[in-house]
């Protein structure tokens, strides 16, 4: 499998797809899934001849299952080591929820020339955490309650989470997948406990106030109002207003897992705004 080896020695596991000299996408996917949660959007990007790249997050998916360094700063240095490995220049990076601030995070601190443009997808910046510079955010019980939950039982909390608020299925009428479902566990279950455990402090305490404002490229910010997982109101709204070049896309009644329930919409949106 196609590997990098970071300077503490950890393997991140990545896919590489498409012509070496088309345009590069880079998908950024979110806790505690893996590479594969973006097939719906690679596929469709190989398809209209663009280059496609995923890696796994250090401790998630087919990289090293690490139990120090899950945090925001080597995640990003992971994504710099990456792209100077392949060498990639005027990248789309994407990344959805987790991945967003991983993005935020990387195209901050990015070399000039590796990054065209990025785009946010459900993402978790500026913050989650609730606090008195941020009323808006989640009280950290319910984060506690993450971790709680993933160190009792993580196999049954890994099928709560897709049958419930991740992808909207517990709203009225909602067409549950069970394919999805499992194929979010099968992510899950891949990476390791102390991993997603870590990461839970990383999405949800880390400040990317800064980063955005540092972000000087184009950039997307796509959050269906809906999203259980992270609310709209805390998250994109404040973050496009924060960007110097940012887009926001709402979607009514989506919930955080869009990109998979509604990649039909979706995927030509982003489309739509690499080409622009």
């Amino acid at each position: 499998m196609p590997s990098i080896t970071t300077t503490d020695g950890v393997e991140i596991f990545y896919k590489d797809w498409g012509a070496k000299d088309a345009p590069p996408i880079v998908f950024h996917h979110g806790w505690p899934l893996s590479a594969d949660d973006w097939d719906a959007q690679m596929l469709f990007f190989l398809n209209h001849g663009y280059r496609v790249i995923a890696h796994d997050r250090r401790g998630h998916g087919r990289s090293t299952q690490t139990w120090t360094g899950n945090d925001m700063d080597t995640y990003a240095a992971d994504v710099i080591a990456l792209a100077d490995a392949l060498d990639l220049k005027g990248a789309v990076h994407i990344g959805h929820s987790t991945g967003g601030g991983e993005v935020a995070r990387y195209v901050a601190l990015s070399k000039p020339g590796r990054v065209s443009k990025a785009v946010l997808v459900g993402a978790v910046p500026p913050i989650m955490l609730k606090s008195d510079k941020n009323p808006g955010g989640l009280p950290i019980e319910v984060f506690d309650g993450f971790r709680a939950a993933l160190a009792a039982n993580r196999a049954q909390f890994f099928l709560d989470v897709p049958a419930g608020p991740f992808y909207g299925f517990n709203r009225p009428g909602a067409k549950v997948s069970e394919g999805v479902v499992r194929n979010w566990w099968r992510q899950g279950m891949m990476g390791g406990a102390k991993a997603h455990y870590d990461c839970i402090k990383a999405f949800s305490e880390t400040d990317f106030t800064e980063d955005l404002k540092k972000i000087a490229v184009p950039t997307l910010v796509m959050h269906g109002d809906d999203d259980q997982i992270v609310p709209i109101a805390a998250s994109a709204l404040l973050s496009a207003k924060l960007l110097k070049h940012g887009t926001l896309k709402t979607y009514p009644g989506y919930p955080h897992g869009m990109l998979t329930t509604h990649a039909d919409v979706l995927n030509p949106d982003l489309l739509a705004f690499i080409k622009s």
